[in-house]
């Protein structure tokens, strides 16, 4: 089985830029975004509209959020130093978790206040013309934005041998990640005000555009929701999926002179920057010339199978008591005392 965090074929090696696809997607919505940010306050305030109020907080927090995502696709790019051996990857989510945050803060809470507000007190419809436009024109940027994210979905999906949707929600790389959902949510948001529009213009009363500006809210409060939670995971520490660490394990032992992995340790670090530790069972007549030899082997094997595997790391380690020899020492011989296999610990 295939899964997207394991990102093959496309792993570049530690220090290299982030794929040029994913920066393009960023830049692309919020260039986007924040075009239409402005256009939606002014037809917002010209038409007196809570719903373009609202989708206008929705614009402005969906490009605070690019901003940072390019923020974390940059700073996590750094290569490894004295102070953080393994590298920045994870810093990524750190970024990622405070743009949830931003669409939470700065959408959501924005947008159900303001419908609250409508609801109680009323609003002075003006003329929607301009309004219809803007939604219209907005329609058509996020529509284009949308379908740039989605292309990258659907080229790597393909590459990895997943569906599309597969991808999208197992994938580590919570940049494109984000940029879909949130496309997506506009394309609703921009239905819902639109709604709220038509219903005020046909009733006469702001009650439509105040529960569309609610609905809003909550579509971002969802959307937050998600992406807090998938970053979250991430930062605590995430493993390959089983299929994958069984498919790790099987390839270390295909090592000659490796009889058992007794435990094996994955971690995701970044999309295409994965961790692998285990500790290994050698035969006990193997000198430490060949353990030596083994580990290096099963560590090419694994990197040369699974481009983004970055680090393996073995620890040579006895098997089950039961399975050994009751005379034999710490080191597998009967004295106890410093066979080959112990050097190579």
């Amino acid at each position: 089985m295939t899964d997207p965090d394991l990102q093959p074929r496309t792993a570049p090696p530690p220090g290299e830029p982030e794929r040029p696809e994913s920066v393009t997607t960023v830049i692309v919505a919020a260039l986007a975004n924040l075009g239409i940010a402005a256009a939606k306050a002014v037809a917002g305030l010209l038409s007196g509209s809570s719903a373009m109020l609202s989708e206008a907080a929705h614009s402005v927090a969906d490009t605070v959020t690019e901003v940072m995502l390019l923020t974390a696709l940059r700073r996590s790019e750094r290569p490894p130093d004295e102070d953080h051996p393994l590298g920045y990857g994870p810093e990524r989510y750190v970024w990622a978790l405070l743009a949830a945050v931003a669409t939470f803060v700065g959408g959501a809470v924005f947008s159900v206040y303001d419908g609250i507000h409508t609801l109680t007190h009323g609003e002075e419809p003006g003329d929607p013309l301009l309004s219809y436009l803007v939604l219209g024109a907005a329609f058509v940027l996020e529509a284009l934005s949308l379908r740039t994210g989605l292309r990258q979905v659907r080229a790597e999906a393909a590459g990895l041998g997943v569906p599309a949707g597969h991808y999208l929600r197992f994938t580590p790389d919570t940049a494109v990640k984000a940029v879909v959902m949130e496309d997506s949510a506009a394309l609703v948001g921009l239905l819902l005000a639109a709604g709220g529009l038509l219903g005020t213009q046909l009733t006469g009363s702001a009650v439509p555009d105040g529960i569309a500006s609610i609905l809003i809210g909550l579509l971002l409060v969802y959307v937050a929701w998600v992406l807090g939670r998938s970053n979250a995971g991430l930062l605590i520490g995430r493993p390959l999926p089983r299929p994958l660490r069984d498919a790790v394990r099987e390839e270390i032992l295909t090592v000659p002179h490796i009889v058992a992995v007794l435990e094996l340790t994955t971690l995701i670090q970044g999309p295409r920057e994965v961790l692998v530790a285990a500790k290994v069972d050698f035969r006990d007549a193997s000198s430490a010339r060949q353990v030596e030899w083994a580990c290096e082997e099963a560590e090419q094997q694994v990197r040369e199978r699974f481009p983004a595997i970055r680090r393996v790391y073995l620890d040579p380690t006895p098997g089950i008591a039961a399975e050994r020899d009751p005379g034999a020492g710490p080191a597998g011989d009967p004295a106890g005392g410093g066979g080959p296999a112990a050097g190579a610990g």
